[in-house]
């Protein structure tokens, strides 16, 4: 699997330079909120997947009063040999490169380096609409499956064609019909992934949320997408008139959405502060779990701020899970030093610790 043995960052969020060498297993950051913690862990997160784990665009990222960042890593890769990697992201580019060669295609760069992170952003997964939802969905899928990204990269394109012509007005429906059969090409096996993902996820979340919470609930994820109904070309041939009415594509696998419930209701609505927590942490070590089993390794865990709004059970439960066989480079961050320690100290002895002010970040025993 691949394990990140040292890091780069320089000019990322509050992270003016920074050079740092972690453990292969357990890296536990600690410090006051604002300080740098989940930078840090986000920097990381973009190494893997070219961009943040969270949906800000690139410049945000910039540390202020300067005009782009770069982060590099080192990796041993499941090969057994050690691979550079730096992203150098400024105004209007995005350079990759591997070893000393630029990459001609990010895009092949998504799944190299599978990374799974769980934060307190994650309530947007419940919270907010189904664009969050879609965009874990592709976090997912994109890592493992290339046919998929493909597909989602094609289909998006395609949609910003077909929307542009019908937000002119003029449109040329002979060329029309040549996007609508295009798009359904690209379509189906993003749905038939996003519903394959739906039915591995539920059982797993299932198991994991028993684990954390002691059980008692009945949790679960249902897929929704147009295409259920039928295929996407039958579907944007009915909505033309109304297609053309509004100026843009009102069927499509843009408007999927996944539906999380808890004993059969919506989790946002019946489910405590807690119980959401709980299940979206379910969620993802059920995704960590599916891409291990994919990938046949471990992928890169990061946790930032997990035992935020859990009670010490749940917190001594989920410390159990990563403290279980299977599970490979881990990053860790908490404002309670001594909680965290506490807790790492009882798992392995082979962990870094970091302590963070103002984004520098110092290994301390």
């Amino acid at each position: 699997m691949p394990t990140l043995r040292k890091i780069v960052v320089q000019d990322f969020r509050n992270i003016a330079f920074q050079e740092l060498s972690f453990s292969p297993n357990v890296n536990c950051i600690s410090g006051n909120n604002g300080e740098g913690k989940t930078n840090l862990l986000d920097a990381v997160y973009y190494l893997s997947m070219t961009k943040s784990a969270f949906p800000t665009p690139d410049r945000y990222n910039w540390r202020f009063g300067t005009e782009g960042f770069t982060i590099g890593g080192t990796y041993l890769m499941d090969n057994g040999l050690e691979s550079r990697f730096s992203i150098r992201v400024a105004e209007g580019e995005k350079k990759l490169v591997r070893d000393g060669k630029p990459c001609t295609r990010i895009s092949e760069h998504i799944g190299l380096l599978p990374v799974v992170m769980v934060s307190p952003g994650d309530i947007a997964l419940v919270s907010e609409s189904g664009e969050e939802r879609r965009r874990f969905a592709n976090g997912v899928l994109s890592q493992m499956d290339r046919t998929y990204l493909a597909a989602i990269q094609t289909y998006n394109r395609l949609l910003a064609q077909r929307n542009r012509m019908l937000k002119d007005g003029n449109v040329d429906w002979d060329l029309m019909a040549v996007f609508d059969a295009r798009m359904a090409a690209a379509a189906k096996p993003v749905h038939d992934a996003r519903k394959q993902l739906a039915e591995d996820l539920r059982p797993v979340i299932q198991s994991y949320y028993n684990l954390i919470s002691g059980g008692g609930e009945e949790v679960s994820v249902e897929y929704r997408s147009d295409l259920s109904k039928a295929p996407l070309e039958e579907l944007l041939q009915a909505a033309r008139d109304r297609d053309l009415a509004l100026r843009y594509t009102t069927s499509g696998i843009q408007r999927d959405d996944f539906l999380f419930t808890m004993d059969g209701h919506p989790i946002r609505r019946c489910g405590s502060q807690g119980q959401q927590k709980s299940f979206l942490v379910s969620l993802k070590f059920a995704q960590y779990e599916i891409m291990r089993e994919g990938y046949g390794y471990a992928p890169m865990l990061l946790l930032d701020d997990v035992f935020d709004k859990l009670d010490m059970n749940r917190i001594g439960n989920l410390i159990g899970m990563v403290a279980g066989s299977g599970f490979g480079q881990i990053f860790i961050t908490d404002s309670n030093k001594v909680r965290l320690s506490g807790i790492v100290d009882r798992i392995t002895d082979d962990r870094a610790y970091f302590d963070t002010v103002g984004g520098v970040f110092t290994q301390v025993e």
